[in-house]
């Protein structure tokens, strides 16, 4: 029987010639970055999320192959949440803790971003969260590089109270029953009320996750119109919003009579719709992939190329890009950016060395980190649906906009910092 003293002495021999081969398997971990890509890839939100997957680590290809991040070679570490919001937290947790990762990509949901939260400011975790969202939220340990309200939200309303935009007098707020609509809605029923709209010309409303009969929603909204000029504001996630523009078809709810206005929708999510009777209706983001310029045109032609080549479901027929793809490409050029800056992945270092990053986006503008609050200064577009699914842009801001986390319209708010507080 081989003794214990003779299996110390029989590892020892093997690891040293594996290192004089070259093959410490101690400095092969440390050769490479490892990145947490943190996206549903399975339940409801996969339909929007999956493809934010295939865009970071597109960008991860395009980065190594230019030598990497600080002569190292960056690893993607991809897991699935399924659309489970706890379990994105467990697997948050798993990407710091156990796969030692320097930096997180994920979250589309604010309820999975709250759930994240708590882990990566405890184990001090660096997230860079790509969606549009309420606000109310500043934290050290997160790059918010989606919109804030007034980034969206609150530009979208004003255009359809304007005379361009049909002059609308009552409104339905309808949404998924999470957070993200439910915050969005209270501050826009105040803003509304700001402007002389009384409650008795809101109608606020919610569907689960997953919902998929819109009959009756649908048939509420045309007789709720009925009494006065109306618009509708879309806060509808994931695959619900397939059959919610189907049934606006069905009933004949056209963009000049209704106009819906959403906000979670874009050309991903418009892929499975027939998009014709839809002709009109709206969607606010701060990229559509219709916008005619040079680093669109290469963004586009990146990722055509990459899908083609990684045969990603759908996308190598009929590739698409969309606003989180581009605020997932933003966010991640930004950290090499950073790391480069603070020669360190360091994550208090890298948060440092966020402030006041720049990059050339595919919206058209030179995109700023704000030096404090660790938001993106955007520019906002107001698009119309066109019947190939793509977005015709009518409006659009004159120039980029400052993120205000803190909405104005939520009473308190204009006592809070505009820069996150260090725990």
């Amino acid at each position: 029987m081989i003794n214990r003293r003779r299996l110390t002495a029989l590892a020892t021999a093997s690891a040293l010639a594996l290192s004089a081969f070259g093959w410490n398997t101690a400095s092969a971990a440390e050769d490479t970055i490892k990145v947490g890509v943190l996206h549903s890839l399975s339940g409801t939100m996969a339909i929007s999320e999956s493809v934010l997957k295939d865009t970071i680590l597109m960008a991860i290809d395009e980065i190594n192959a230019k030598g990497g991040v600080l002569g190292k070679k960056l690893e993607p570490v991809v897991v699935d949440p399924a659309s489970n919001w706890p379990l994105f937290a467990e697997k948050t947790k798993q990407l710091l803790t156990q796969d030692k990762v320097a930096v997180i990509f994920g979250c589309w949901t604010s309820v999975s971003r709250k759930s994240v939260l708590p882990v990566v400011e405890e184990l001090n975790g660096l997230l860079f969260y790509p969606v549009q969202y309420e606000g109310e939220e500043l934290s050290k340990n997160v790059f918010y590089t989606g919109a804030a309200p007034n980034q969206q939200a609150i530009p979208a309303v004003d255009y359809l109270m304007s005379k361009d935009g049909g002059a609308a007098k009552r409104w339905v707020l309808l949404g998924t029953d999470y957070v993200y609509p439910r915050t969005t809605n209270k501050i826009l029923r105040a803003y509304l009320h700001s402007k002389g709209v009384k409650d008795s010309d809101i109608d606020e409303k919610y569907t689960p996750f997953g919902h998929s009969d819109y009959q009756t929603i649908v048939a509420d909204i045309k007789k709720f119109a009925a009494g006065g000029k109306t618009a509708v504001v879309s806060t509808i996630n994931g695959d619900s919003n397939v059959p919610f523009y189907k049934e606006l078809g069905n009933a004949g709810l056209k963009a000049k009579d209704v106009p819906v206005v959403a906000f979670s929708v874009g050309e991903e999510e418009l892929r499975g719709v027939d998009a014709k009777p839809l002709v009109g209706h709206l969607a606010a983001w701060n990229y559509f992939m219709s916008l005619k310029n040079p680093t669109n045109t290469e963004f586009i032609k990146k990722w055509s190329d990459y899908a083609k080549l990684h045969n990603i479901p759908g996308h190598k027929d009929k590739p698409l890009t969309n606003d989180p793809m581009e605020a997932s490409y933003i966010g991640i050029n930004m950290w090499k950016q950073a790391v480069e800056k603070a020669k360190s992945t360091d994550v208090d270092k890298v948060i440092a060395a966020m402030a006041g990053q720049t990059f050339k986006a595919p919206s058209g503008i030179t995109s700023m980190m704000d030096p404090k609050n660790h938001h993106l200064h955007k520019s906002v577009f107001i698009g119309e649906v066109k019947a190939d699914g793509q977005f015709n842009v009518v409006w659009q801001t004159p120039g980029p906009v400052k993120a205000k986390p803190w909405s104005p319209y939520i009473e308190g708010n204009d006592k809070k910092p505009d820069e996150p507080v260090t725990k």
